[in-house]
């Protein structure tokens, strides 16, 4: 099993963006072969961060997500709006 935890934090005036990208990526991946978990959580600390939280059967599901439109596109958003750090955790 693996666990992503992926940290954005966007430019001024660039969250909005990239959270609606966020949003649309949740939606369309919580519903892939191998999804365990998939979801979006706002910092109550930070208004200019958020994470996405991903959980992932085995790293095949997580390489056959990586190359689906929406990730690709979503993704792109997401990076031209702020800087992203990913932690993976293995179970």
């Amino acid at each position: 099993m693996l666990r992503l935890n992926c940290f954005f934090q966007a430019k001024k005036g660039q969250y909005d963006r990239a959270l609606e990208a966020a949003i649309a990526l949740v939606a369309k991946s919580q519903s892939r072969p191998g999804c365990i978990s998939y979801d979006a959580f706002e910092s109550v600390t930070r208004p200019d961060v958020f994470c996405i939280v991903e959980t992932w059967a085995d790293q095949a599901s997580l390489d056959v997500h990586s190359k689906t439109p929406e990730f690709i596109e979503n993704v792109g958003i997401i990076n031209e709006c702020g800087e992203m750090k990913i932690e993976v955790l293995e179970k």
